[in-house]
């Protein structure tokens, strides 16, 4: 099978997203409240740069992993052809839908993606404030890509496209886009609400580029005129240094497993459960939060 040289296209956005982070900061500059703050910004950008580095040091596991997947295990051949991209296109982005979804409510998964939601800011920036740890878990949800015969090249680069396509949707200088276009792809306004710590707003709209696997697998919530968008954790963590960013919920994450005076059993669940579960029943999960929001306004959820 033809095998095309395709170069790696994410380092050639990166300066893409460094001047459109000045553009956006400038033109904004004297908006209230700030849309932007030094600390806030220098820290994802850290964290942006960091997030390269680890994945460049893990690149090698994920390409042996992803080849070794198609080259043992694969049932097709998928060729280099223009439908095999527009099938990737949505392959790639259903296991990215998955991987979110999990990310948010397994807590071993939380303790890499916490970063990314942990700036109090919503700018472009933010889509830069990207973990250092989490690089090495999400390939497995993406093994069944090979195995039904995409080649691995073809998978990096979609994978590539998606994180460069999610670059956008994180301003607030776009409010709604046409209604077709909203219906069906990611856009700032849902993406806006996946960040806000609203209880309404948690643990909802996990698409990376199509928003309809939100809408087929309930988890979508449009964004409200009502209920405007508090960005940040549901507890924020008020620190700009980007080691604390990167690794706080793994020490509290360990801390619970390794300290709790509970069954060994209950200490595993740590690792699985959401965030916020507690084994002796006193945490408030994220659905805790959005079911007591519901009922006190005794409304149903507004999609």
């Amino acid at each position: 099978m033809y095998v095309p040289q395709i170069p790696d296209i994410l380092p050639y956005a990166v300066p893409f997203f460094f001047v459109t982070v000045i553009l956006e900061s400038l033109i904004t500059r004297h908006e209230r409240p700030k849309k932007y703050e030094i600390r806030d910004t220098a820290a994802s950008i850290t964290m942006g740069i960091g997030s390269l580095v680890s994945g460049i040091l893990n690149k090698i596991f994920v390409v042996w992993l992803l080849f070794g997947a198609y080259e043992n295990f694969r049932i097709f051949t998928i060729p280099f052809t223009w439908w095999a991209w527009v099938l990737i296109l949505f392959a790639d982005d259903i296991c990215y839908y998955f991987l979110h979804r999990y990310g948010h409510e397994v807590r071993f998964l939380w303790a890499s993606h916490i970063v990314h939601h942990s700036s109090q800011k919503y700018n472009l920036s933010t889509a830069l404030r990207q973990t250092w740890t989490g690089n090495f878990f999400t390939i497995v949800f993406y093994l069944v890509l090979p195995f039904f015969g995409f080649h691995p090249l073809m998978i990096l680069t979609q994978m590539s496209v998606s994180l460069i396509y999610q670059y956008w949707i994180h301003t607030e200088t776009i409010y709604k886009l046409p209604v077709w276009f909203e219906a069906v792809m990611n856009t700032p306004s849902h993406h806006r609400v996946h960040h806000g710590s609203n209880p309404l707003y948690l643990d909802r709209n996990y698409a990376g580029i199509f928003i309809i696997w939100d809408r087929i697998f309930n988890t979508f919530q449009s964004e409200l005129p009502s209920e405007k968008a508090v960005y940040g954790l549901t507890t924020n963590i008020k620190n700009y240094n980007p080691i604390y960013i990167a690794f706080h919920e793994w020490i509290a994450l360990f801390k619970d497993v390794f300290t709790s005076k509970t069954s060994f059993l209950n200490r595993l669940k740590y690792l699985v459960k959401p965030p916020g579960w507690r084994h002796d029943g006193t945490g408030v999960t994220s659905e805790d939060m959005r079911k007591q929001w519901l009922e006190s306004k005794r409304v149903k959820p507004l999609n």
